[in-house]
């Protein structure tokens, strides 16, 4: 297995090792370790990828593995945040913060539905630069949300700071959704090319029987 896939795994194994510092309210300084494995988890996703196609060492588990894994990182990390603290990191509504998730975890969908119908076409659609910019401000959010508490102690205004960019992230999800649907539209259309059987075919597949017309006698 190659290096890029290591991190890809790497990545996966320590979601779960996030996920139980973020909730373990009764570990000092836990938010610090979950803050530290989720930010060495999204170092890993720009070391992949750039360390694959730099040493060309693409294969098909990295195409599938690795934006399995950041979807994985990213719904998982929201996911804790709101139930933490019913989403008070992300907006003072907690349903207004569960719908924000939702919309980013129906991007993913959306998105993902889009790629395997553009595979079975084989057509390859590029990561567009909304959907950069969308991934980049997402992780720094999470980022600050998990610290959000503690670094509001020592400057009070964090805490908005960190809603308003944690909103500038959904707002640059739906826009990057926006885009990729209208830039690939036509591939959720693509006609399937069908391959019809030749005269030649057709007559070696053909299995009624034939008869002599003078004797009647079936034709060998």
């Amino acid at each position: 297995m190659n290096l890029p896939n290591k991190l890809t795994i790497l990545r996966m194994i320590m979601i779960p090792f996030f996920v139980f510092f973020i909730l373990a309210g009764f570990i000092p300084y836990n938010n610090y370790i979950a803050l530290g494995i989720f930010a060495l988890a999204s170092l890993t996703d720009m070391l992949d990828g750039k360390i694959a196609r730099k040493r060309n060492l693409v294969t098909n588990f990295g195409k599938f593995m690795d934006p399995l894994a950041d979807k994985l990182l990213v719904v998982t990390a929201l996911l804790c945040l709101l139930i933490v603290d019913g989403g008070q990191r992300m907006c003072s509504n907690q349903i207004v913060a569960l719908i924000a998730v939702l919309i980013v975890v129906a991007r993913e969908f959306v998105i993902s539905g889009f790629r395997l119908v553009a595979s079975d076409n084989g057509v390859v659609i590029a990561a567009s630069m909304w959907g950069k910019f969308k991934t980049a401000t997402t992780m720094i959010a999470i980022c600050l949300m998990i610290v959000v508490n503690e670094l509001s102690t020592v400057a009070p205004f964090f805490k908005e700071l960190t809603m308003i960019l944690f909103w500038v992230a959904i707002t640059l999800t739906i826009v990057s959704l926006v885009d990729y649907v209208v830039k690939n539209w036509n591939v959720m259309f693509a006609a399937d090319k069908e391959v019809k059987p030749s005269k030649e075919e057709n007559k070696e597949t053909d299995n009624t029987p034939k008869f002599d017309p003078n004797t009647g006698e079936p034709l060998q």
